[in-house]
């Protein structure tokens, strides 16, 4: 079941810092606007499914990339599509809705989208990346 509008945007919200809705919403669009040129199939539609239907549809009607952006592109893309933006408050922003984002797929569907995405950017959804997380037994 897809969450509403009304609880994404107000996670988003409390998740920047955010003192008004309609810098949430800013922010939502464009992050996910640029993450949906990097999902593909069933992991694009599932996720799109457990999302509000106005961020949904901008998540399956993407800005186009013509190359999967590293980590480090996609904070700069993020920062250059937010008036007054800059790489410090994108990468805020991105935390914001990408970790809401992951609340809302869930650990499993997290994990499928990060397959499908240029290494560091479980960093970005609020996920340590997969090696600092496997315990290491001791002999």
């Amino acid at each position: 079941m897809p969450m509403r509008r009304e609880a994404f945007l107000a996670h988003v919200q409390e998740r920047g810092e955010y003192t008004t809705l309609s810098e949430a919403e800013r922010a939502a669009r464009v992050v996910l606007a640029l993450l949906g040129a990097h999902l593909v199939g069933t992991v694009r539609a599932e996720l799109a499914a457990r999302l509000p239907e106005t961020y949904a549809l901008i998540l399956l009607n993407p800005l186009q990339a013509a190359e999967p952006l590293s980590p480090e592109r996609f904070v700069r893309a993020t920062a250059a599509w937010i008036e007054g933006a800059t790489e410090k408050t994108a990468l805020w922003d991105i935390g914001a809705v990408l970790s809401t984002v992951a609340a809302a797929a869930g650990d499993v569907l997290t994990r499928e989208a990060l397959l499908q995405l240029p290494p560091g950017y479980d960093l970005l959804f609020g996920h340590p990346p997969a090696h600092l997380t496997t315990r290491r037994h001791r002999p």
